[in-house]
């Protein structure tokens, strides 16, 4: 007898039939290695950030200790081993938050006893709507967004993505017409809107919010008495201005209003200290319930207190994080305007950006027709053909075709050089075909013309068919 699994095991709302997991898929499948394997699939759909291991490596080499779990030479192995605290360990809550300060330009501050940790950014965002939504209510999200939210933010919880529609008339940028649209949009749904999720800066943009962005969320949601969620995962890879403003540092003219409570801010140390595999994340609440909340749920996914020890230490040390968030921004913006130019001298040009460990890419030029299914197709050869993964607009809920997520972050100089080699060649290709087109129809033209010139001259009587030659 063939056992039956649950609705939620066999249903397909986990978005992993999205172009942005087929793209890694077929990664996996063929991985590019300079010297293995040179014609493989270059991984340009993964936002990593490799930029710095050096920085973090040599920081392990000097503290020993650490890695071998000791305190003023003594083991603290068995302490660690034992510690189920789901508050996590106090230096540690102490060092993220003062990290998270130091990030944002120490403009702002954070309560330790305000924080719950989780195991990633997912898990944080997931704890979130757990705690905000029931099955069936709605979270608006501006669009283009982060293709993993229709898992992240759906798939267990049963919660609805209502779409902001931005568009790149304005760069993208979120508007008062736009929020109402979308809250209508709900409405006529019959979902009961219970907030806003953005990410601040942006993923796929690469771009950070404006104060008068942030602003009018602030007012959207006191007027429909909505929860608004800043996941704030990229705030420590703004490499230029403008300079990043944080909701926190406007909520701070709110505090003694009923809002204080209605604002959350997600972080990782996955992007902003490239350490994805160490499962770090946070949830930022006022809001005591939210606190009380996400604690009891922490208890899914728990971060190590082996991995709190270390990173305890690590964030403690301001010498090295002053010199390691000066570097990292360094670092990336070198990266990202070799991407930049690279494309550029290539004919693409990209959304002007000054964060993230990606670029907003503009390929509509290249598209056989502005629709989502030339977009698809010019996806797949490049994944197939040119053999690189980049992240189509589609899979991000992008409203107008011919956009695409390209990330730099993750890769060599060298093989970011290969990929833009590959790019300029696809190009070049698209421009010979079109060529080849425009010739074939120009010189169907001229025969056409020719010959309906030719049966209009031999129709001419004799004495007016010299004077035209003449």
């Amino acid at each position: 007898m063939r056992l039956q699994l649950s609705g939620k095991a066999t249903c397909n709302s986990h978005g992993q039939g999205s172009s942005y997991f087929l793209g890694w898929q077929e990664y996996e499948k063929n991985p590019f290695d300079q010297t293995r394997n040179p014609q493989g699939i270059i991984q340009m759909g993964l936002a990593e950030n490799q930029l710095s291991f050096d920085l973090l490596e040599s920081w392990l080499s000097e503290n020993q200790d650490i890695a071998g779990f000791k305190r003023n030479g003594e083991s603290i192995f068995r302490e660690l081993a034992l510690f189920q605290d789901y508050h996590g360990l106090p230096e540690f809550k102490k060092a993220l938050v003062q990290f998270m300060e130091e990030i944002r330009g120490n403009k702002v501050s954070f309560d330790p006893n305000k924080i719950v940790l989780t195991a990633g950014a997912t898990s944080a965002n997931e704890t979130l709507i757990f705690c905000l939504a029931e099955a069936g209510d709605a979270i608006l999200i501006p669009t283009p967004y982060y293709p993993g939210f229709d898992r992240d933010l759906k798939w267990r919880t049963g919660a609805e993505i209502v779409p902001i529609h931005c568009t790149s008339s304005n760069g993208f940028k979120i508007t008062a017409c736009a929020l109402q649209q979308a809250y209508q949009e709900a409405r006529n749904r019959n979902l009961k809107v219970k907030g806003v999720l953005v990410t601040n800066p942006s993923n796929p943009l690469g771009t950070t919010m404006t104060r008068a962005e942030l602003d009018l969320l602030m007012d959207f949601i006191i007027e429909k008495q909505i929860h608004l969620v800043s996941d704030e995962i990229y705030s420590g890879t703004v490499f230029s201005s403008p300079n990043y403003t944080s909701i926190m540092e406007v909520l701070l003219k709110y505090e003694k209003a009923e809002v204080w409570d209605r604002v959350h801010v997600v972080y990782s140390l996955s992007k902003d200290l490239g350490l994805p595999g160490f499962r770090v994340g946070a949830i930022y609440s006022n809001n005591d319930s939210i606190v009380a909340a996400a604690t009891k749920m922490s208890s899914f996914g728990l971060v190590s207190s082996q991995t709190q020890y270390f990173l305890s230490a690590l964030l403690s040390d301001k010498k090295f994080t002053k010199n390691y968030i000066s570097e990292n921004k360094k670092r990336l913006k070198k990266r990202h305007a070799l991407l930049v130019s690279g494309l550029q001298n290539a004919g693409i040009s990209c959304l002007k950006s000054n964060a993230g460990l990606f670029s907003w890419v503009d390929m509509r030029h290249l598209l056989s027709s502005n629709t989502f299914e030339a977009e698809i197709e010019l996806w797949e050869k490049i994944v197939y053909d040119v053999k690189l993964n980049i992240s189509p607009g589609l899979s991000c809920h992008c409203s107008e075709p011919g956009w695409f997520r390209v990330c730099f972050a993750n890769m060599t100089e060298e093989t970011l050089e290969i990929a833009i080699r590959r790019i300029k060649a696809l190009v070049e290709s698209a421009s010979r075909g079109r060529d080849k087109v425009i010739s074939s129809q120009r010189s169907s033209k001229n025969n056409s013309r020719k010959k309906s010139f030719s049966k209009w001259v031999f129709r001419l009587p004799f004495h007016d068919r010299e004077a035209g030659e003449r």
